[in-house]
């Protein structure tokens, strides 16, 4: 989220750092942001002007009753009342512009860093190194009219099987058995390994359902809703709760119809016994139980009403505010950043830069992928992942992000996957970030690298979405920290790369040697 403070005094800045990425008219847009900060401003103004007046106001009315100068005492009374209906006219314009000018801000994506290349898409991104391992036997770079596609090898084992999980839970989804499963399990556990043992980082086991403030603080909310798998959970609550409300309804509406079908068909009997000359004494103790019964159930009914009108009213209220809003994560990200929400960490805390990583399942919608990847492992609507994130001072986070990128690396290298590193274009940075490298793996059965793990610098961008800041010793002022995150790396896309690139010609898949040991000894899978 950006300061509107900073947006005022540089504007020329935002309209050319928007314009490069990708944002359209951003002259307009700066236009308007200027514009609601000015008349946000305006009703502030006019708001504190007017306190001011009242109050003074107000003080003078107790001393005009003291001289018994009631014209004077009335007339200020007078001048009270109109500040309030102005202080309120005022407070009113604040909260809507400045609900406009928060709902504007939020949606609009951070500023790339000077070192950022121009570009409108990956097309503009620059590959910055490759990397291949010299050891003799290891998988290379190469063109292979052989290499089969890793989907076709998991399910000629009888170990990967689409058709299973599309009947469980729809397109997008796998079922990994035997030891395929346990390479996937041992491919995230050695990660999980590196990057703590190796690397420093907390290992952190975060919750998979966060609300939405945690999603509007690393940038998912409010741009990329569509693409993340929602649990309205208090919202589904009550919804529940009046659809028995409502079940209730029709059962003592139709208790009170039934009574009232009684009462008139005694009316009735009562009168034809008396055309008939038949002893009506039977009838006053028979209307009299009715009358109870009859009352009771209307008491009742009004009663049940009143529950019904509360429910439905915290139901519509739930339905406005997001309706306590819960959701699947999209990456260990969300979590793993927000620890630090609405914080002030002191500096002593961040010296050495925070690191957290966690091995999670990971949840997308994908709505914007219709057509890509639509069979295999690469692109699924579940998934795990090895998240990395840094939190750290903002004369810090060049440094770390650099340190992330490798450690990212160092794990392709550990199992002798051939990669190369991409810096992106601004057009093809992701909201959130101001500098992002990808590493792209090589597949054999597509004969090109891609993506496994992007890792970015998103600056102050994401700290001032969650107010998270620290606090320099010996000064009294906060600032935001730096968050940094990437993955180290993405477990299924892994699997992918090794399956392809240690296939062997019996179909078989050989186990790189630094998993052997979570294998349990076993050097290959299938065949």
């Amino acid at each position: 989220m950006h300061d509107i403070r900073a947006i005022r005094d540089n504007p020329a800045a935002f309209v050319s750092g928007w314009s490069s990425r990708g944002v359209e008219e951003a002259d307009g847009l700066v236009a308007d942001l200027l514009r609601l900060d000015g008349e946000l401003r305006a009703a502030q103004t006019t708001a504190q002007e007017g306190l001011t007046k009242r109050n003074a106001a107000s003080k003078l009315i107790g001393a005009a009753m003291a001289k018994k100068d009631m014209a004077e005492a009335d007339r200020l009374k007078a001048e009270v009342e109109a500040l309030k209906a102005d202080i309120a006219a005022a407070e009113q314009v604040e909260a809507s512009v400045g609900k406009e000018l928060r709902d504007l801000l939020a949606g609009l994506k951070n500023l790339a860093a000077d070192d950022v290349p121009d570009g409108e898409d990956e097309a503009g991104n620059v590959e910055t190194s490759r990397w291949a391992s010299d050891r003799a036997g290891s998988p290379q770079p190469v063109i292979s009219t052989t290499a089969k596609d890793h989907a076709d090898l998991g399910e000629a084992m009888g170990l990967l099987d689409f058709e299973a999980a599309a009947k469980m839970s729809g397109s997008r989804f796998a079922v990994l058995k035997g030891h395929l499963a346990r390479l996937e399990r041992a491919v995230g556990q050695f990660m999980l390994d590196f990057q703590t043992g190796r690397n420093g980082y907390l290992e952190v086991n975060p919750p998979f359902i966060v609300g939405e403030k945690a999603m509007f603080g690393t940038g998912q909310l409010p741009k990329f809703e569509e693409d993340l798998f929602e649990l309205r959970l208090e919202f589904r609550q009550e919804e529940l709760r009046l659809s028995a409300l409502n079940a209730e309804n029709r059962e003592r509406r139709a208790r009170i119809g039934e009574l009232s079908e009684l009462n008139d068909f005694a009316g009735a009997q009562l009168q034809d016994g008396l055309a008939a000359g038949v002893d009506a004494r039977w009838a006053s103790p028979v209307f009299k139980r009715l009358a109870g019964l009859f009352g009771a159930a209307v008491k009742g009914f009004d009663e049940h009403i009143a529950s019904y009108n509360e429910a439905a009213e915290k139901f519509t209220e739930l339905g406005r505010q997001g309706g306590g809003r819960g959701f699947l994560i999209p990456t260990a990200e969300v979590s793993l950043t927000n620890l630090v929400r609405e914080q002030i960490l002191p500096e002593s805390q961040l010296a050495t830069p925070i690191r957290m990583t966690a091995l999670t399942p990971c949840f997308r919608a994908e709505a914007g992928s219709a057509g890509r990847d639509t069979r295999g492992l690469i692109r699924q609507h579940q998934f795990h992942k090895v998240e990395l994130v840094s939190i750290t001072r903002p004369e810090d986070s060049d440094a770390e992000h650099e340190r992330m990128v490798g450690c990212a690396e160092a794990i392709l290298q550990a199992l002798e996957l051939p990669y190369r590193k991409m810096l992106l274009c601004k057009g093809d940075m992701g909201f959130s970030a101001r500098k992002t490298y990808d590493l792209e793996v090589w597949l054999p059965s597509q004969g090109m690298y891609r993506e496994i793990s992007s890792c970015s610098n998103c600056g102050d961008f994401q700290a001032r979405r969650m107010d998270a800041r620290f606090k320099r010793d010996g000064e009294k002022k906060t600032e935001f920290v730096h968050t940094l995150n990437g993955s180290g790396l993405a477990v299924g896309r892994t699997l992918v790369a090794i399956m392809e690139n240690y296939q062997q010609e019996d179909g078989s898949i050989r186990v790189p040697d630094v998993l052997v040991p979570y294998m349990g000894g076993l050097t290959s899978v299938g065949g």
